[in-house]
């Protein structure tokens, strides 16, 4: 039976498929994998923090691919010239005394955009993303063109402490800040890395099924959640975490879009982890977190199981997270069809490994009086697995 006012949309579907083909052979950038997509049915723009060489780009690829929209990547820096980025004048239209610009393949026909270093841009040209970013608009000398873009994804290995780049990093509503991944994942990166080279088919469909879900977020019933949202905004305040008006609001959009890739049509507090991700600092979202750690204990999302399990920290979505994360490492086990271990030792024990890292994990995240009967039944599935691995038997 389906849930009260859920949403009978293939689009889910496809959508959530783009979603596990881009963040397949990911490490620990699961999370942002789902929160680019989050932004992207929301009409909102992804910030992502943190050191060089930890995955940014190869996230945002993977999910410009995996949706198969037009894309646009560029790495900005001191001397990038706007022409780079939107494309050159006419000159032709110049001669003439006009100023018009040809924008084919460049950023004002891109609708997924990724752009690296992106507070390195000049002045002129971080003020004509500002209007793109926020209005969809190109203008240009005689040009003005809508722009199809429904993501943007800016990448920095630090927040601006130039005040004046403040506005400009306020058009990105989400903020994801990444580290290297962390030791007891080390295995996962040094196997899943030596493959992550190969390509990420589009899945048909993907772009229209993602502009549907974001005409139907625009009709999320949001009345529900919204005493909760200003009770959310009030305890961040007391924590010292301080929203600005604007963000207040077009959080909004980031609620109903996790609540349509829930497959819902209205919204519950367990859409309400986003919030999490308009904060804009990292040491701010560790506050918020804690500070709205009731709010969110039942948070979570079917379709984004690992980023409103980071966003809430929560029971619900952790659970769901791990689950979905057995299910997906059940299903490559080795000695399917009947093959000999012996033959692929090496293989069987790297499996093994990550198996037995998510049993840890259950563990070590769930007592066993608190175990949620989907995930006890997970966890048996995961033991016998080990048992049978470890006896060596197909």
């Amino acid at each position: 039976m389906s849930a009260p006012h859920s949403v009978e949309h293939p689009s889910v579907g496809v959508v959530r498929q783009a979603i596990d083909v881009a963040r397949r052979g990911l490490v620990e950038r699961e999370s942002l994998v789902e929160a680019i997509v989050l932004a992207a049915v929301a009409g909102e723009h992804v910030l992502v923090v943190g050191p060089p060489g930890t995955a940014k780009s190869e996230a945002a690829r993977r999910v410009a691919k995996a949706l198969g929209g037009r894309t646009f990547e560029y790495l900005l820096g001191r001397f990038t010239e706007p022409n780079e980025i939107f494309g050159p004048v006419d000159l032709r239209r110049l001669r003439e005394g006009v100023v018009e610009v040809e924008t084919a393949g460049m950023l004002p026909e891109a609708e997924i955009a990724f752009l690296d270093e992106v507070f390195l841009g000049s002045t002129a040209i971080l003020n004509t993303l500002l209007s793109l970013l926020n209005e969809r608009v190109f203008r240009r000398g005689s040009t003005v063109r809508a722009c199809p873009l429904r993501v943007c994804v800016g990448a920095s290995n630090a927040l601006p402490e130039d005040e004046a780049l403040a506005a400009f990093a306020d058009r990105f509503l989400l903020r994801c800040f990444v580290e290297p991944v962390a030791d007891p994942f080390l295995e996962d990166l040094l196997e899943q890395g030596w493959g992550l080279g190969g390509g990420v088919e589009a899945v048909p469909g993907a772009m229209a099924a993602l502009d549907e879900l974001t005409r139907l977020a625009r009709r999320v019933e949001l009345g529900p959640v919204r005493p909760l949202i200003a009770d959310a905004v009030r305890v961040l305040r007391k924590a010292g975490v301080v929203l600005p008006d604007r963000r207040v609001v077009r959080l909004q959009k980031l609620i109903a879009a996790a609540t349509v890739l829930d497959g819902r049509t209205v919204a519950t507090g367990a859409d309400l982890w986003p919030i999490i991700y308009a904060v804009p600092t990292a040491e701010g979202q560790g506050v918020a977190r804690e500070a709205l750690a009731g709010l969110l204990r039942d948070a979570k999302n079917a379709a984004l199981t690992a980023a409103s399990a980071e966003a809430s920290g929560g029971a619900t979505a952790r659970a769901m997270r791990i689950a979905a994360t057995a299910d997906e490492l059940l299903a490559l086990d080795p000695r399917a069809g009947g093959a000999d271990p012996a033959a692929h030792a090496d293989v069987l024990a790297a499996w093994l490994r990550r198996v037995e890292g998510v049993a840890r994990e259950i563990d070590v995240c769930f007592a066993p009086d608190e175990l949620p009967a989907s995930l006890a039944e997970v966890r048996r599935r995961v033991r016998d697995a080990l048992s049978a691995g470890n006896a060596g038997t197909p």
